[in-house]
């Protein structure tokens, strides 16, 4: 038996991991991909904190992301994430974090959406691929044990599911599926914004497999109608721009090469301005040529790269066509700020985790910055808080045996790719930038009949090595039932607040400061709001 268990390798799961063995436990990190193929690469333009106090204060990064919230977040947790950035970057400085410096070899910092100071560290505009290596690195050398292509397929909880006990994960080279016990379980799995998988900056392997298997669990899911969508993409290929881009001073173009909006106010207002031009079949554009060609491929080496690569355009000479993709997941498995579920020896943080931080619209920076400090955090309370479970341990491993061979012996083969096709555009049409009452209840219906239509479908390879059709599938069930879920709250919250945008009621309301909780009863999905804490 392990001590701690920790499901995904991103970087909130590595920090987690370093901080549990610094406690002295023993560790492992089970991942569905390869550790340095998380999303965490993803985050390129760098992460918050503040570390020269001149013009810049905590107590303005404190307000800073509480006005991004939209008074959906805890004061007391994002004072908490505040108060402990400084460290986590000398922390990363100090572990080979190769962080871009200025003039006086001082960390350089540059601004961001969401506020007018210099306050984001990065690495040119490779700062999450440098962090995850050096964090993968640093793993390494602790005798961290990793246990890479295994899919995560279910918890092992008590009878009641009351506590979790372990893990039931399958073996992607080959087919076989396997308990793991532990005394601690940290979830860190990824966000959820892979189910708008047609209009996505996330990769084809995050599709809220973690909150799926939690849910069905009884794990509370939080806040799920909150998913930020970011302004810039490279039009027709859901690459990535990086909001450094526009936070070293690019601008946002409409079709008559005019700016229409402040570039750096919250992503949310950006990518629904953006949004409107485009439903009016008008083409935006981000223009970086006055920047020049020596500062571009300085800061951004791989904005360049990419452009060229993927559309053929120099930026240093050509605007650039661009359109909103989903992006982040503000919602989550419900957490206090030591990363603890509702059920015992559970906990989640990163991107599946909903920890009252960054409500409904997340500050551009934050997100590498809460996977640090929560990782460092939840990592050493996981590892010295373990609660004996009172009543007989259950795995479900034998029945899943009997679903996964049935896969790979029945003849019933319908093909879904299509179906998930369907559904991904459906999302992004119905549960995108703009939401009704009508819109998502269309949405609904046709997430129900798909999940009803789930056990006719089969998989044509029958193959136990490495069967991507059958891994496939378990996604495909994952996506499915967490949009089920993020399309429930969305019903709920009858208000416009941040990414959640309701053309029938397009106004915040000041007694919903409240966060959405949904939880599992007796088969039936229950939707309440409660107060932050």
């Amino acid at each position: 038996m392990y001590d701690v268990i920790i499901v995904g390798s991103g970087g909130a799961g590595l920090t987690a991991a370093l901080s549990a063995k610094q406690e002295g436990k023993e560790v492992l990190v089970i991942t569905k991909t390869l550790v340095t193929h998380s999303q965490t690469c993803q985050a390129q333009g760098g992460i918050n904190a503040v570390l020269y106090e001149n013009e810049d204060s905590i107590e303005q990064h404190i307000n800073d992301t509480y006005k991004a919230s939209l008074n959906l977040a805890s004061k007391q947790n994002i004072k908490y994430l505040c108060e402990h950035a400084k460290d986590a970057i000398i922390w990363l400085n100090k572990i080979g974090v190769p962080f871009s410096r200025d003039e006086n070899n001082q960390i350089s910092q540059r601004k961001f959406g969401g506020t007018k100071m210099l306050r984001t560290c990065y690495s040119s505009d490779y700062t999450g691929l440098k962090i995850l290596q050096t964090l993968y690195d640093k793993c390494l050398n602790e005798k961290v044990e990793f246990l890479e292509e295994h899919i995560l397929l279910d918890l092992i909880m008590d009878e009641y599911k009351i506590s979790c006990a372990g893990v039931t994960i399958l073996d992607i080279k080959s087919s076989e599926l396997k308990d793991i016990h532990a005394k601690s379980i940290i979830l860190a799995t990824g966000g959820y914004a892979g189910i708008y998988s047609n209009k996505t900056t996330n990769s084809t392997s995050n599709t809220a497999d973690g909150l799926a298997i939690a849910y069905k669990n009884k794990v509370e899911l939080s806040n799920m109608e909150f998913v930020q969508f970011h302004p810039t993409t490279l039009k027709h290929t859901n690459i990535l721009i990086s909001e450094s881009a526009r936070g070293e001073g690019g601008f946002l173009l409409d079709c008559n090469k005019e700016r229409f909006i402040d570039e750096l106010t919250t992503r949310d207002k950006v990518s629904r301005a953006i949004y409107k031009k485009q439903s009016d079949n008008n083409d935006v554009y981000l223009d970086l040529r006055h920047l020049g060609s020596q500062k571009i491929k300085e800061i951004m080496p791989q904005e360049r790269d990419l452009a060229k690569e993927f559309s053929n355009i120099l930026i240093e000479e050509e605007i650039l066509p661009i359109e909103p993709a989903s992006h982040y997941s503000m919602g989550g498995i419900k957490v206090d700020i030591n990363g603890q579920t509702n059920i015992k020896n559970l906990y989640a943080l990163g991107e599946c985790a909903q920890a009252n931080i960054h409500g409904a619209n997340r500050l551009g920076g934050n997100s590498l910055l809460e996977l640090i400090v929560m990782g460092k955090t939840v990592g050493a309370y996981a590892a010295k808080n373990h609660i004996k479970c009172e009543y007989q341990i259950k795995s479900n491993i034998e029945d899943l045996n009997v679903q996964i061979n049935t896969l790979l012996t029945n003849d019933n083969c319908l093909n879904f790719y299509e179906d998930k096709n369907r559904l991904a555009d459906m999302l992004f049409s119905k549960v995108g930038l703009f939401r009704s009452k009508d819109s998502l209840y269309q949405a609904l219906d046709q997430v129900r009949k798909l999940r009803d239509n789930i056990d006719n479908i089969g998989i044509n390879d029958k193959s136990k090595v490495y069967n991507k059709n059958l891994i496939d599938y378990i996604e495909y069930k994952n996506t499915l039932d967490i949009a089920k879920v993020t399309i429930l709250s969305a019903i709920h919250r009858k208000e416009s607040r941040g990414s959640h945008f309701r053309v029938d009621y397009e106004n915040t309301d000041e007694e919903l400061n409240l966060i959405t909780t949904i939880k599992l009863n007796d088969g039936i999905d229950c939707v309440y709001y409660e107060d932050i804490k």
